[in-house]
């Protein structure tokens, strides 16, 4: 057996204390935002049937076919993924518990993500994600809300440098009418194609556009596009989104090579990207999905969502000049002698019980050690108890910032830490 020290998995992060409160105030401040727009909770398992995900999200992409975790069940022989994505997991969710049966359903969830990729800044192999899905609407005004959400979150975050591409996939006669002509255009030109844009041209054309190989994008440019493919429908669709986004004042750029990287999207996509974090520049993206419901066995609903990763907008925080101080301590409790201990137990409760943040020190030390446990906690006020103090039922207040140390007896005590840290 090794003696190596046992460290994480590649790829996937540890977060420390530190770096943990400013993912709970980002977590707060998301869920604030979600339930302002009337988006409830729904939590999925991390483990999937792998079917589930070979369905919805399409057996010829980058997702299944590399970068799944995939594994058999050793107890029954399932076949079992984590989670790649979270559309798949809470559409199923909604289907199987028929939350669609009386009204359409506003949807948010967050937690891990897993894919097998090339570890690198801003792309792990475990990540988190924010993912809003909307199930049962089928008009342009959902898709332009979900896009003016994301622009509020941006501005209550202070992010700079955050735009919006914008295209349309429209309907499956306009893709089945495009991936013909990509096909022969593509196949005329098979000399200048990469070995992933051989494998998927006749199986997934559409996808060669989202190559990002510098030798092949003159080749692309030129493709056929799918917005000339678009019928009345689709078109009328694009425009009010549009619409919507221009009387909202919401900057935008369409982008015909926007693809998503999901099979499952159709009509509106949407990507906001930021040229402040390198290569790993997308920080959100979703659109339209309405083929997915019955897609994985449910009567046909209309669908539109997005995700955004964790990760990548904490590190554009980061970029922007966020920064979180420690989580404050209101009261550090030092005490010495068997009495006092009893009695520091005590105090902590009840000054806990008074909505304060108390640190109550443990390991025993002297006086002088505890204090500057104290100092270094960040507290506002020490409470110092010796046996003295313990018979008598009182305790000293010392404010950590300078003034006078103060005993007062433990009725008084709550009164006084609020005086002096307020």
């Amino acid at each position: 057996m090794s003696d190596a020290t046992l460290q994480a998995v590649r790829g996937m992060n540890d977060i420390l204390p530190d770096e943990a409160e400013l993912w709970l105030w980002f977590e707060e401040v998301a869920r604030d935002w979600l339930h302002s727009y009337g988006y409830r909770n729904i939590r999925m398992p991390l483990v999937e049937p792998t079917a589930l995900f070979k369905r919805a999200i399409g057996e010829v992409t980058d997702i299944v076919e590399k970068e799944m975790y995939s594994f058999e069940d050793s107890l029954n022989g399932d076949e079992l993924t984590l989670r790649p994505e979270g559309t798949a997991s809470c559409v199923r969710a909604v289907l199987q518990h028929n939350l669609l049966y009386n009204a359409p359903q506003r949807l948010y969830y967050s937690g891990q993500m897993f894919r097998h990729e090339r570890p690198q800044k801003g792309r792990y192999r475990q990540f988190h994600q924010f993912g809003v899905e909307a199930l049962g609407f089928a008009g342009p005004d959902i898709d332009a809300e979900q896009i003016l959400m994301c622009a509020r979150l941006w501005q209550k975050l202070g992010l700079r440098d955050v735009s919006l591409q914008l295209n349309t996939l429209g309907d499956s006669a306009a893709r089945h009418s495009h991936r013909a002509k990509l096909i022969a255009y593509f196949g005329k030109h098979q000399e200048s194609l990469d070995a992933d844009a051989t494998r998927r041209l006749h199986s997934n054309p559409l996808r060669i556009l989202d190559s990002k190989n510098p030798a092949m994008q003159d080749l692309i440019a030129a493709a056929p596009k799918l917005m000339d493919e678009l019928g009345d429908d689709a078109l009328r669709h694009f425009d009010e989104v549009q619409a919507i986004l221009k009387r909202h004042d919401v900057p935008y750029r369409i982008n015909p090579r926007l693809v998503r990287g999901l099979d499952y999207y159709n009509r509106t996509v949407f990507e906001w990207e930021t040229t402040q974090l390198g290569a790993q520049g997308a920080i959100c993206a979703g659109g339209r999905y309405d083929g997915l419901v019955e897609l994985i066995g449910g009567k046909p609903a209309p669908a539109t969502g997005f995700a955004m990763g964790v990760e990548r907008l904490l590190a554009l925080l980061h970029e922007n000049g966020m920064a979180l101080p420690r989580q404050e301590v209101d009261v550090y409790v030092v005490h010495q002698g068997e009495l006092a201990g009893r009695l520091a137990g005590k105090v902590a409760e009840l000054m806990r019980d008074n909505n304060l943040r108390v640190l109550l020190h443990c390991g025993g030390g002297s006086f002088k050690s505890q204090m500057k446990r104290a100092d270094a906690s960040g507290a506002r006020a020490a409470v110092i108890i010796g046996d003295d103090e313990a018979q008598a039922n009182e305790v000293s207040v010392k404010p950590m910032q300078g003034g006078e140390q103060k005993r007062v007896s433990v009725e008084n005590l709550t009164a006084t830490v609020n005086q002096f840290i307020k």
